[in-house]
């Protein structure tokens, strides 16, 4: 009842915040009905429902839905996000293959009238969303619920713990939570999971891969963009890491006069903002979505578009992954490692930081700290081939060796589903 009582309580500052950010992203102001459990004629029940609540969720969860939809063909399959930008991955990874709705916000009522709508056969919730409505509402109904790729970092468990019952409630109403490693599976027993409840899969962002059409996409690709001159990307980048990485693409330019950087914003409001500051710079530019090819003169390609990010991974020589030299706590560094091609970060990692633990004892990370550091690794893989090729190898071998908790996972959905159309 408290829950509830605060959750109602907030709706007001949460509408608030809606509006505030659609200054900057109209897309926050569209689709309030969907976030109320309002989603009649978009759905279509009895399927699957997967949760992933934004882009980093959605990446992950790709190959488990292309999974789905290979296994179960006479199942609906509908992804729900909670954020435009997780939107707008789904909806160009999977077009009409899959429906799509905003989750709704974790109230009884809203919960319900979703529920009424979906009707799932299973709900698989990506990594950690734990919504004590959703969760009770599932129970109540009978339909299984399965957390996957699971993490549980030792300060949110900390955080659950202080609500002892109410969060051990919590974990008794779940079915079944898919763990990346034995650290959070442990974590999650000491939130009051049973053991039977629980299981070992790995990490489902290990499971990508690099296909036949995507790389020669990127070697086309390639060879109309810089055929004859170095390039690097900085990806995934926030607010003050911009700027930090066009001063290192300064300084770079005077030893490699023709280097080009592909410069990729994490969130599409900041795509106008780079573009911008880029040009304040003083820097040659083009843009990624006016499909322009970029000159010999051009020094910076602003990457504005969605869903590209693995294309743009193959054209490039180095990659820098963002949200590392800003305290966010990094991004997903494997989607650079399957291309093979040397991975830096800055020290913020923590949301990857056992992905990043096994590239840097493997020798397929490097990390930096700051605008010095970015510029002298930079420079020593762009003159040293066998440097630059050693870190490559080893990323996309660690990539390699952690792979399986995909077949892993399909494994133990397969009770919960049936294997023919009913």
């Amino acid at each position: 009842m408290i829950y509830n009582v605060i959750i109602y309580f907030l709706q007001p500052f949460i509408w608030i915040r809606l509006l505030w950010r659609s200054r900057k992203a109209p897309a926050y102001r569209r689709r309030w009905g969907e976030r109320y459990g309002f989603c009649q004629g978009k759905v279509k029940p009895g399927g699957i429902m997967l949760h992933s609540v934004s882009v980093g969720e959605t990446l992950a969860a790709i190959p488990l839905v292309r999974a789905l939809r290979h296994r179960y063909p006479f199942l609906p399959i509908t992804v729900t996000t909670m954020t435009p930008t997780g939107s707008e991955r789904v909806q160009s990874a999977f077009g009409k293959d899959v429906d799509h709705v905003y989750l709704p916000y974790d109230l009884p009522g809203a919960m319900n009238r979703f529920l009424n709508q979906v009707n799932p056969k299973l709900v698989i919730v990506m990594e950690t969303e734990l919504w004590p409505n959703l969760i009770k509402a599932l129970y109540q109904r009978k339909i299984p619920l399965v957390v996957a790729n699971a993490r549980l970092s030792a300060r949110s468990a900390a955080g659950y713990k202080k609500f002892g019952s109410f969060t051990a409630g919590i974990m008794g109403k779940i079915t079944l939570i898919a763990a990346q490693n034995e650290e959070d599976g442990e974590r999650f027993l000491s939130l009051g999971l049973k053991r039977n409840q629980l299981a070992l899969t790995g990490s489902l962002k290990f499971d990508i891969s690099v296909t036949p059409e995507l790389a020669a996409r990127a070697l086309t690709l390639r060879r109309q963009w810089a055929p004859h001159r170095p390039v690097w990307i900085a990806t995934s980048t926030h607010e003050g890491e911009e700027s930090l990485l066009l001063q290192a693409h300064r300084q770079l330019l005077a030893n490699f006069p023709n280097l080009l950087l592909i410069l990729v914003p994490r969130h599409p409001e900041r795509f106008p903002v780079a573009k911008e500051m880029t040009q304040r710079a003083g820097f040659s530019l083009t843009t990624r979505s006016s499909g322009e090819v970029p000159s010999p003169g051009t020094q910076v390609v602003i990457g504005d578009t969605m869903g590209e990010l693995m294309l743009l991974y193959g054209i490039a020589d180095i990659a820098f992954v963002g949200g590392s030299l800003v305290e966010r706590g990094g991004h997903n560094p494997l989607e650079a490692a399957a291309h093979a091609v040397p991975v830096l970060m800055g020290p913020h990692i923590f949301n990857f930081r056992d992905i990043c633990s096994k590239l840097a004892e493997a020798g397929g990370l490097i990390t930096v700290t700051d605008v010095p550091s970015l510029v002298k690794e930079i420079s020593t893989l762009l003159t040293d081939e066998d440097y630059r090729l050693y870190y490559g190898r080893h990323a996309v071998e660690v990539l390699h060796q952690n792979q399986g908790a995909l077949q892993r996972l399909l494994q133990l959905l397969e009770p919960y589903l049936p294997q023919r159309s009913q």
